[in-house]
């Protein structure tokens, strides 16, 4: 029995090394699998993101050249009403299952703002197929639509956490909306 008694310290130490052994692989693998569970989501969440934006902006585009072209802009326009309609409602269907990944995968301050920017979009949408009218200037609903893109993408990127600044374009944007849309009114007619 004495040999065995000599021996309990050395058997306690090896199952305190087994356990705490057991313990630090059970911790690492369990650090590891959320590891890989984050960035899949993330990858995820970015794609929805992304697919988002693109098809949003689509629209917006799509809505701008008609809306220039009925201003006279032959520079911006490119579409008339009868090319853009069939796009525009593609670009929707599109808009309305990419939303459904964007509400199940994106975090709610990123929702919120991408309603934000899908709402200016669709006055912009709106006037563009003539089913609305707007008492705000064009340019200031394409200030606005610009600006609420800039917040969503601010959100997107601080629920991605993507450092690096800001990105914003906007401010940039405005300056060529206001002269453009300005400079292609068409002439009043004095009589």
């Amino acid at each position: 029995m004495d040999a065995f008694v000599s021996q309990l310290p050395a058997l306690l130490g090896v199952v305190v090394g087994a356990l705490a052994t057991g313990l630090a692989t059970f911790l690492s693998t369990r650090s590891q699998w959320k590891r890989g569970q984050t960035v899949r989501w993330d990858e995820r969440r970015l794609e929805a993101y992304s697919e988002f934006a693109q098809v949003l902006k689509e629209i917006q585009v799509v809505s701008l050249k008609v809306l220039a072209a009925a201003s006279g802009d032959k520079y911006r326009s490119g579409l008339d009403t009868s090319a853009a309609l069939p796009r525009l409602a593609e670009a929707d269907i599109r808009h309305t299952l990419v939303w459904e990944n964007l509400l199940l995968l994106g975090e709610a301050t990123t929702v919120a703002a991408a309603q934000d920017w899908r709402e200016a979009v669709w006055r912009l949408e709106h006037l563009a197929r003539g089913v609305a009218e707007s008492f705000e200037p064009l340019p200031e609903l394409i200030e606005e639509a610009n600006t609420r893109r800039d917040r969503f993408y601010h959100a997107a990127r601080r629920s991605l956490g993507v450092s690096g600044g800001s990105v914003a374009q906007s401010d940039r944007l405005a300056q060529r909306v206001v002269s453009s849309f300005e400079s292609h009114k068409p002439a009043s007619s004095e009589g």
